[in-house]
This record gives structure tokens, C-alpha cells and sequence, in this order.
């Protein structure tokens, strides 16, 4: 800080659909002394880390850790899985489902595209129309984003998994599920899912710098068959290295640590109790939104998002954000892709209670009154709520 840079007291507002908050607890794991990711000791770590991790994805399949964003997440479950030529099925559902498409574009696949209104997720009936008509099975998988965080949707996977089981189509499923996991209900395994694609700084309430890929057997046995070139990204390397309690690359050793601490106090809390806790918080926001006299971004109530929720506005979405970061230190998400300057974003996920959420919805009625966009009566809504539904937790 500057000598002439004000001082502003409290704490920061960072409300974002991510990356989220960072737990003191987390924090100071984080800052532990690096230890010898060659030595013995060290599997005494990432063995216990990995059960641990397994447990959040409800799943018993393999998972891997990759120092990287949810960017390379993509790239590496493309890679593994596909060839350049296949041909897979994606879902413009918005932002990120476009910027996963593009990568896949650049990997050579050949993307099968549903254009989307940006309003609604994936439209399990028009999965199973897609497949059905694909007689040859030259589909080799359907991308699906689970939260979309640019439009706080969540698509409804166990309909979609359900969808390619009805259409007889032998093409794998690969969900994105970067702003969902430890944030909205999610189960590997159950819900028929071969490549799951997340990362660290969302639901994991973690720094950027983790991607993860948790693998069925049957996208194991795919990425034998995989003609794609590359070196990082292998998950036979990683399965070798893992299986000892190791990696074949140099890790990101303080945010394993971060990685442990964070997936302690999940579950000591629940993962149930979690995603209650995520889905509450998601419900009085959208009562303080109603409350307002605004629109949430999403027109179907079956796919509200537990960790986002998008907002329009009749006027600058991005003048009322700089507004309230000026005056109330609170950060929001901007609009993004076709909603740029249209709608602001609160992230409701990670480390987060009641007061804390309070605080949030009260700086952007403060806000919005302000630039005379809303109705007040937001924050009270959302008390009322949160009262209410307090012996749930």
C-alpha cells in the first residue's frame, strides 16, 4: 500500500463465484515448510489426501491431481479420452461450456455444438435426440458443464446420464464440475459419470492452482486406445506414481497441504451438511433478488444454482459493481460473453455463514439504491428466510 492509499477498515468482501474465500485454517496450512516430495514421508500425506478426495466426489474411481486451472483440467480429460478427429456432443449452455468447446476445437476434436439460450442448462431430451440420431456412434462423448458459473445454471446430469443410457449410445459422459463440487449434490459413481473435471479454488475454498480428474474404469480403458500427443497430461504416468504415494512431476506441495486441511473441515462438517449449508445460502439470495424487484438469470427453478446466482439489471451492471466495490469493498462477479455489462454475479460458496452472506446481500442493496436500480426489502427477505429454515442445519 502506498503512503497515500486510505486505509479502509474491516475486511474484504470477495464475492465472486470464485476463487471463494481461504479459510484461516487453510491459510495456515498453506504456509507449512515444503518437505521432500521424494522422501518417505511423503506418501503419508497424499495417501490419506486422496481417500479424502475420493469421499467429495463420492466416488471410488481413481482421481488425479494436476498443478493447474480448471483450463487444464479440460485439456487433460480431452486427451486421455479422445483422438483427434472424434467427434463429441457440447452444449452451449454459457461462458465456460463456450470456452470448453474452443479447447476441444483446438485439441482437433470435432464438437457436435447445441446452440443455448444462456438461460437454461442442458436439455436431457434433446441429449437423447442427438444420440439417437448418431446411428454409426461417431460420438465419442458428451461434454457437460454442471454449474455454469457465468449464468448460475446447474444442469440436471443424473437426467442427462439417463438420457444416454435411454438412446443406447455407447459415448462416455464428462462433467464439469469446477463450480459444483462441494457446493451442490454430486456423485461420481452413481450418477454414471466416466471423467469428472474440477479444481481447487471454488467448493475446495483453495487457491487457484489445482485441477483435478476423477476417472472411471471405463474412460481408463478409452484412454488406452487414445492417438493424442502429449506428455503432461498422462494418466498411466499418474496412476504408476500414485498408486506409491507419489507424482511424476514436482507437485504443488503447499497446496496439497491446503488440499488436506480444506477436505478435513468438509468432512467434519458433512458433505451433506455442506451442500444444505450451499443450497440455503442460494435460497435467500434468490429471495433477496425477488425482494428487489430483479431477474435471476436462470428461468428454471430446477436448475438454480447453489453457488452462484447471476442477476440482471435495467441498467450498467458493471458501473453498479465498481459502485459498490468503492464504497462497500465488496466484490462481484461481472457479466461475461453475452452478458457482459447486462448482470452481476454474488458467489455464495465455500467458507461462508449467515452473517457473512447478510453482509454481502446488504452492500448491494446499498448499491443498487444508490443508482435508484431496486426495490430494498432484499436483506430482510433473505433474513426471514434464513430464520426460518435454521433448525434445517
Amino acid at each position: 500500500m502506498s503512503a497515500t492509499s486510505r486505509y479502509r477498515a474491516g475486511r474484504h468482501f470477495l464475492q465472486i463465484p470464485g476463487p471463494s474465500n481461504v479459510p484461516d485454517r487453510v491459510l495456515r496450512a498453506l504456509a507449512q515448510p515444503v518437505i521432500d516430495h521424494r522422501g518417505p514421508d511423503f506418501p503419508n500425506l497424499t495417501l490419506p489426501l486422496l481417500d479424502k478426495l475420493r469421499k467429495v466426489f463420492v466416488t471410488t474411481s481413481e482421481v488425479f491431481i494436476y498443478p493447474a486451472s480448471g483450463t487444464g483440467a479440460w485439456e487433460c480429460a480431452l486427451l486421455n479420452v479422445l483422438s483427434p478427429g472424434d467427434r463429441v456432443l457440447a452444449f452451449e449452455t454459457g461462458h465456460f461450456a463456450t470456452l470448453w468447446k474452443k479447447v476441444a476445437e483446438k485439441l482437433e476434436l470435432s464438437v457436435l455444438w447445441v446452440p443455448g439460450d444462456w438461460r437454461h442448462g442442458i436439455d436431457p431430451d434433446l441429449v437423447e435426440e442427438k444420440l439417437v440420431a448418431d446411428k454409426a456412434h461417431t460420438i465419442k462423448a458428451v461434454l457437460a458443464v454442471h454449474t455454469e458459473t457465468s449464468t448460475g445454471i446447474t444442469s440436471r446430469i443424473p437426467q442427462i446420464r439417463a438420457a444416454i443410457d435411454k438412446s443406447n449410445h455407447p459415448a462416455l459422459l464428462m462433467v464439469d464440475a469446477v463450480s459444483s463440487l462441494a457446493c451442490s449434490e454430486f456423485r461420481q459413481d452413481e450418477w454414471g459419470i466416466d471423467v469428472t473435471i474440477s479444481a481447487s479454488q471454488k467448493g475446495l475454498m483453495l487457491p487457484p492452482g489445482l485441477a483435478f480428474n476423477a476417472v472411471s474404469a471405463a474412460a481408463l480403458n478409452q484412454a488406452k486406445h487414445s492417438s493424442s500427443l502429449h506428455a503432461y497430461w498422462h494418466w498411466d504416468t499418474m496412476l504408476e506414481h500414485n498408486a506409491r504415494g507419489y507424482f511424476p512431476y514436482t507437485p504443488s506441495t503447499n497446496l496439497l497441504f491446503g488440499l488436506n486441511e480444506a477436505l478435513d473441515m468438509i468432512l467434519q462438517e458433512g458433505l451433506d451438511n455442506v451442500i444444505a449449508r450451499h443450497a440455503r445460502f442460494a435460497a435467500a439470495t434468490r429471495a433477496a433478488v425477488k425482494a428487489w424487484g430483479l431477474h435471476n438469470v436462470c428461468l428454471n427453478s430446477a436448475e438454480y444454482c447453489n453457488s452462484t446466482t447471476a442477476v440482471e439489471v435495467p441498467d450498467d451492471a458493471d458501473a453498479l459493481r465498481q459502485l459498490i466495490l468503492e464504497r462497500f469493498d465488496l466484490s462481484l462477479g461481472t457479466g461475461l460473453g453475452k452478458f457482459q455489462g447486462k448482470i452481476f454475479r454474488i458467489g455464495h460458496l465455500g467458507d461462508l455463514n449467515e452473517l457473512m452472506l447478510l453482509g454481502t446481500l446488504g452492500g448491494v442493496e446499498m448499491g443498487l439504491q444508490l443508482r435508484s436500480l431496486g426495490q430494498s426489502g432484499g436483506v430482510q427477505a433473505a433474513m426471514e428466510l434464513l430464520a426460518e429454515s435454521a433448525d434445517t442445519i
